[in-house]
């Protein structure tokens, strides 16, 4: 039996996962699919032991791996590679060579930041699953569920994927080995999807070119609305990557990470990744992030992105958003287990993707018109074609200001954190590609209100063997300026909010009393976000105080409440409640 505080606990309790936001509804039901698929471990054992024995073949590479050497605090060099930080704290990372070398090279340069992210993600999942018993089934349970993905990862990415694995804390082996757990962790972001039905906090992305632009050229902004706590996003690494195949391209990545989730390559072809939809999948195969690093470091035009996609096999429903600075133009390639379907949009030059698919492959697909209904990805849709329309010719600035923006349809003031805005609060990054003059901005910490610092492309790569010193490699003079609400006292009560509302929602899944005095506090903090009038509902609701309980229920329903199950919980509370005052 299940203690009522644990099922509270871990429906407060929030954790990103390769690119997204997750909120686990019931640790019963997740405890009950471990158990399940533990029955199935018994008649696959011979696949799982096959999958933990795979090893790349290495003898084909000549490596030849320098030194490290530390020149500053944050400035490493290992031959002409090197990693240095910024001064808006991203990590700057150059590497070149063969696969096992890229491997060895990333790993070598970035070890304590690869190390620290380990320390971080796994510490997430503890705080997920706290029960010892629980976590070796989970273990089991990803052993067995990634039997079969060493058989549909490319052999060049499985050799660079051992390399940096050589550097892989030593403290987690007990989770599995270095290699096949670097694997895993590529495939986190799938298995998010995998233990369905978790809410999704979805990323924006949008394009524009011709008419829509100033100056006709191709632009791209995307939100990378992925949290799995704080620490996690701290250590941002851009990464510059010159393979002795296919092309050169950059990446917003993490430590121990080789698949791209944001990045664009030397011909101007960009890759970013939108999540959708997924039906519970019994084993992985591709993970989406090294689909898109295949298409990044071997497509030069949409074409011929569509072509590496469709030979690869996923095991979750995904929206890879790709930009060609040849095609001039942008396109959205929707991948799932049993389907496949291009967007290209016809008599207009802007192209919008959130959380759904758009293309006539899914027209009729039940999970996906659901979602659309009752998620927040139409209304996040709706709200980049308003600010899009309201844009007279979008520019990388106006384009970050969208990335930005905070309010709702109508600029509503709907609650800062809500996530049917475009700028919820907790992104990794933002991003912002001109692929035909090959330049990028990336943004700094916090989330993506930091300064949005230049790259191009061009001037890194000419430049980059040739800099020894790790020298700014960034263009200064082209950065984009911090959001002003850094500045303001919102912002100071929205970051006092974020630890009051973990504070009251530890109180209620471990049945603590809460002084009536913060969830006031809580509510002044964040008045227009119907999650604070919610939690003290909440609260209220537990301990009994159904009057105080009903009054903030009623107050959140007036509120822009996220999605239709938020709403229909809130409308049962409100109708058990009134019913039992009246």
């Amino acid at each position: 039996m299940i203690a009522k505080s644990d099922k509270l606990k871990l429906n407060v309790l929030s954790v990103g996962l390769k690119g997204h936001r997750f909120v686990l509804k019931e640790l019963s039901w997740f405890t009950k699919i471990l158990c399940y698929l533990l029955l199935l471990l018994q008649l696959t054992s011979c696949g799982v032991a096959k999958s933990l024995k795979d090893m790349p073949d290495l003898d084909q590479y000549e490596t030849e791996i320098s030194e490290r050497v530390q020149l500053t605090d944050s400035t490493f060099t290992l031959g002409s590679n090197f990693l240095t930080k910024n001064q808006q704290g991203l990590w700057e990372l150059y590497v070149d060579g063969n696969p096992y070398e890229l491997g060895l090279k990333t790993g070598k340069l970035t070890q304590e930041l690869f190390n620290e992210q380990e320390h971080i993600f796994v510490k997430k999942i503890d705080e997920l699953v706290p029960s010892k018993n629980k976590q070796n089934l989970l273990r089991k349970f990803l052993a067995w569920f990634n039997r079969k993905m060493h058989l549909n990862i490319d052999e060049q990415y499985k050799a660079e994927l051992y390399g940096m694995s050589e550097y892989a804390s030593p403290d987690f082996n007990h989770i599995a080995e270095p290699y096949p757990r670097v694997m895993y962790f590529h495939g986190a972001h799938d298995i998010g999807h995998a233990l369905q039905d978790l809410a999704l906090v979805g990323c924006s992305s949008f394009a524009a070119w011709g008419n829509q632009t100033a100056g006709g050229k191709l632009i791209i902004g995307r939100n990378f609305d992925f949290y799995a706590g704080d620490d996690f996003a701290k250590n941002k690494i851009i990464a510059f990557v010159d393979p002795d195949k296919g092309h050169k391209f950059m990446s917003v990545t993490w430590g121990g990470m080789i698949g791209v989730v944001s990045g664009m390559n030397d011909q101007g072809l960009t890759v970013t990744i939108n999540a959708g939809k997924s039906q519970f999948p019994l084993v992985a195969k591709t993970p989406i992030s090294l689909v898109t690093r295949e298409i990044l470091q071997y497509a030069s035009t949409i074409e011929e992105a569509i072509a590496i996609a469709k030979k690869r096999e996923v095991f979750v429903s995904e929206s890879i958003f790709v930009g060609s600075a040849k095609d001039k133009k942008a396109a959205i390639i929707e991948v799932s287990p049993k389907n496949f379907g291009v967007y290209e949009v016809q008599n207009t030059n802007q192209l919008i993707c959130s959380n759904h698919f758009q293309s006539a492959a899914y027209a009729a697909d039940k999970k996906n018109q659901k979602h659309i209904l009752e998620s927040h990805s139409q209304y996040r849709y709706e709200r980049m074609e308003e600010l899009l329309e309201e844009t007279e010719k979008v520019t990388p600035k106006s384009a970050v200001e969208i990335l930005r923006n905070k309010r709702g349809l109508d600029d509503q003031r709907i609650g800062y954190g809500n996530e049917k805005a475009l700028n919820q609060l907790l992104a990794h990054h933002g991003i912002v590609f001109q692929p035909e003059d090959l330049k990028v901005w990336v943004s700094s910490n916090p989330f993506q209100l930091g300064e949005f610092v230049a790259y191009d492309l061009n001037e890194v790569f000419a430049h980059a063997e040739t800099n020894s010193t790790a020298s700014v490699i960034s263009k200064q003079e082209d950065n984009i300026a911090k959001d002003p609400f850094i500045r303001t006292l919102a912002f100071r009560h929205y970051n006092r909010y974020r630890d009051l509302r973990n504070e009251i929602s530890d109180a209620i899944s471990m049945e603590k009393k809460v002084e009536q005095n913060k969830l006031s506090e809580l509510v002044a903090l964040n008045p227009n976000f119907w999650e604070a009038h919610y939690l003290v509902g909440k609260y209220n609701y537990e301990k009994g105080y159904d009057r105080l309980a009903l009054a903030a229920f009623q107050e959140a329903a007036k509120k822009e409440v996220t999605t239709v199950p938020d709403k229909e919980k809130l409308e049962k509370h409100i109708k058990k409640l009134e019913r039992s005052l009246n």
